[in-house]
């Protein structure tokens, strides 16, 4: 059997948590230093602790907001994307379409919908030179960008129904 290839015992080694708590140990280092104790572990102490290890709940917070802000910028986009305050322009209609809208006096997408929502349909087909054709693209143009045309169902979600009771 080789002699000294076993390390050195430290019969009295002393461990040091975080939190504060040392005792003695016998181990082959002299000090013993820990992040985590059995006085402060949530598992024995019953409270819920979050333990920092190398910033990771620091990186998911950042993940988080990181997030929740590409969502805010989404749906600000897709609010924009659908304002009544568009030019009509921005739509990239067929030009004699867009031509006929504009010679009718439609400037905007909202003077479009408010006039759908007022006598529907046919106060566009009623445009000399405005079919059912540029009725058919005009209405897929606007559905593609997200609106709700007159008519339309809207899906809405399903609200949970609250319980009446007799009295």
């Amino acid at each position: 059997m080789r002699s000294d290839i076993h390390p050195k015992w430290y019969p009295e080694a002393k461990v040091i948590c975080s939190c504060g708590n040392t005792w003695t140990v016998g181990a082959t280092m002299p000090e013993v230093r820990t992040d985590v104790c059995s006085q402060c572990h949530p598992f024995f102490t019953g409270e819920q602790r979050i333990v920092d290890t190398e910033g990771q709940v620091d990186r998911f917070m950042r993940r988080l907001e990181a997030r929740e802000e590409a969502l805010r910028e989404a749906e600000r986009r897709r609010e924009a994307r659908t304002s009544p305050e568009i030019p009509l322009e921005e739509l990239e209609l067929k030009s004699r379409v867009f031509n006929l809208l504009e010679e009718a006096g439609f400037e905007k997408v909202g003077d479009v919908l408010e006039r759908m929502e007022e006598s529907g349909d046919e106060s566009l087909t009623d445009i000399r030179g405005f079919g059912l054709k540029a009725l058919a693209d005009l209405k897929k143009t606007l559905r593609a960008r997200g609106y709700v045309l007159p008519g339309d169902e809207v899906e809405e979600e399903e609200a949970p129904q609250e319980e009446v009771e007799a009295a």
